[in-house]
């Protein structure tokens, strides 16, 4: 094990005992750092003496960092992202920072004071309130609602919209059918003259009388007066034919 080896080990121990969760090692891929060596993020939260903590903090900054092969003789690989509340071109300033005063310090461990002064620069410019509201802001705009812009439907709209749906539906319909069905139609539907021709007139007449006659013998109310007529009616009648049907046969 070389000595920058040796002393690299040393300060990741120490880190991880004085930051704790704040401490962890990550992926070379997510850490946005050129390297395949071992990579890590310390967490940073401005300084708030007032925020209790169970409390999520609105703003943090994750400093991630990885030793080169000389380091503490050269600089470590730095980066900083925001992990909430933090503006892009801030980042972009306190990376510069951050990258100055590792040249500062060369020789010696240096992640323990760069981590100090990002601290120190968090709580500058995102004090309590700056961050609160910078936080608030953001929620903001990810519960905002997109009102859609329009005509609003009312029933008169609504029915007219449908007409006219229905309208190019019949006729996508009517363009798909095939011409032999729409021949076959013309076919089936008769002038006045051929359907009267053709007998159907003539049975919807009779059926028309029928119907006629039933309505009658519907309407006919039966008394028992009117069979007892009938009866009378009847015996004379046949006492009559007799009595002529006998005359003929005494003469011969």
């Amino acid at each position: 094990m070389t000595e920058y080896k040796q002393e690299q080990d040393m300060e990741i121990e120490a880190l991880e005992s004085i930051l704790a969760d704040d401490f962890k090692e990550i992926h070379s891929s997510e850490s946005g750092l050129n390297t395949s060596n071992r990579c890590f993020q310390i967490t940073v939260t401005p300084q708030d003496d007032d925020l209790e903590e169970s409390s999520i903090p609105p703003v943090q900054l994750g400093l991630v960092f990885s030793h080169t092969e000389n380091y503490p003789d050269e600089v470590p690989l730095l980066d900083v992202k925001s992990i909430r509340g933090i503006h892009v071109s801030d980042l972009t300033i306190l990376k510069e920072k951050l990258e100055q005063e590792a040249a500062e310090n060369l020789g010696m461990a240096m992640i323990y004071t760069l981590v100090s002064s990002a601290k120190d620069w968090v709580s500058e410019h995102y004090g309590q309130d700056d961050g609160a509201d910078f936080a608030e802001e953001e929620a903001a705009k990810e519960d905002e609602v997109i009102v859609p812009h329009g005509e609003p439907v009312t029933l008169e709209t609504f029915l007219a919209w449908r007409e006219k749906f229905e309208a190019e539906l019949a006729l996508e319909r009517a363009k798909l059918m095939p011409e032999s069905a729409l021949a076959t139609t013309k076919e089936k539907k008769l002038t006045g003259r051929q359907w009267f021709e053709s007998g159907r007139a003539r049975g919807a007449v009779v059926t028309a009388d029928q119907e006629s006659e039933e309505e009658d013998d519907d309407d006919i109310d039966f008394e028992d007066e009117d069979f007892e007529d009938d009866e009378e009616d009847m015996l004379e009648h046949y006492l009559a034919e007799k009595s002529d049907s006998s005359v003929p046969t005494a003469r011969a």
